[in-house]
């Protein structure tokens, strides 16, 4: 979602116009307005929407003459492409629409990272890479501009009071669907246990765990954190899962790159590796995490170059529950 040539290529791209229509008749998709899906104004007046063939008004040669980049995508794929950005027009014989034409490992691979065997498929222990059908769920109508932007990028689901709100963080929108009692319609989450972090974490997030809004000061035994983090600070969701893809269990990140946005770049950049094995989260938490005081084997590297957690190689999950008040919080 970050890719700065992308935000380059786009916004030099020559809008779609519908047939029959003049270029300042039918600016209904845009980059100025954020909107790229089609509306029932599509063309002269409405006269385009529902036709299901885009090549009827829109010759190859001219789309997106501006932007060589995004052209070069097009032409390569063709009018499948189409309905990934624009919708299907009111037409349900339109293509389906596709992300994966465009983000995949070859084309767009950093817009985001996929690479991995887990993602979000919205299925408890379901080990596969999303679909385009499953990347619509949370990015329904997402302006593709390269700068993500929570209330534009992000699908808006109703809060628990069941208005379409305002997101807050990426962790408001996770929250949407990840509580006990106003989880959305089609995305249930049923658990037999009243702690299982899918549907706890909402209250973690809130009133317990150290990962969410908190009051800690770092003044513990165990203290210090690498720059880029502070203590009274909100740490996201998207720290430490992965959501389009990882090869950890539980979309823990597997690499640096993937999340903790926050921690400094000469760190965060190197990249560093997360591999969990068993109840060893000791590579992740020490992305964001170096004590001050180097005590319980400390001083040893976790596997992925960095050290300064505690009791390195055995199981984090003993003293740190997610959303559970055990020692200090996770």
């Amino acid at each position: 979602m970050k890719n700065v040539a992308l935000i380059t290529l786009l916004m030099a791209t020559t809008l779609l116009y519908a047939c029959g229509g003049s270029e300042s008749e039918n600016r209904e998709v845009s980059l100025e307005s954020g909107n790229l899906i089609l509306a029932a104004s599509h063309g002269d007046e409405g006269s385009a929407w529902t036709l299901p063939d885009c090549a009827a008004c829109h010759a190859m040669e001219v789309i997106h003459a501006e932007a060589e980049g995004v052209r070069t995508i097009v032409r390569d794929k063709g009018y499948t492409t189409c309905t990934g950005c624009h919708g299907r027009n009111g037409s349900s014989e339109s293509e389906p629409r596709r992300c994966g034409v465009c983000h995949n490992s070859h084309d767009l691979p950093q817009a985001p990272q996929l690479q991995g065997q887990h993602a979000h498929t919205f299925t408890v222990g379901d080990a596969a890479a999303a679909d385009d059908a499953q990347c619509l769920h949370c990015h329904v109508a997402s302006d593709m501009d390269g700068s993500f932007e929570l209330n534009r990028d992000l699908t808006g689901y109703p809060d628990a009071t069941q208005i379409v709100s305002r997101y807050g963080s990426v962790s408001d929108f996770c929250l949407r669907c990840h509580n006990r009692d106003h989880q959305q319609v089609g995305f249930e989450i049923t658990s037999s246990r009243f702690d299982n972090p899918l549907i706890a974490i909402e209250d973690a997030f809130h009133f317990v765990d150290q990962h969410g809004l908190i009051d800690g000061s770092g003044s513990r035994i165990y203290a210090g954190l690498r720059e880029g983090y502070q203590y009274q600070t909100a740490v996201s969701c998207t720290d430490c899962h992965a959501m389009h893809g990882t090869d950890n269990a539980k979309l823990i990140i597997d690499n640096s790159l993937k999340g903790v946005a926050r921690l400094d770049a000469s760190i965060r950049e190197a990249p560093h590796n997360v591999t969990v094995s068993g109840g060893d989260y000791s590579q992740l938490c020490v992305l964001c995490h170096q004590m001050s005081v180097l005590l319980d084997d400390g001083h040893l590297d976790t596997g992925n170059g960095l050290a300064g957690v505690h009791e390195v190689g055995s199981d984090c999950r003993v003293c740190h529950t997610h959303g559970e008040a055990v020692q200090a919080g996770l």
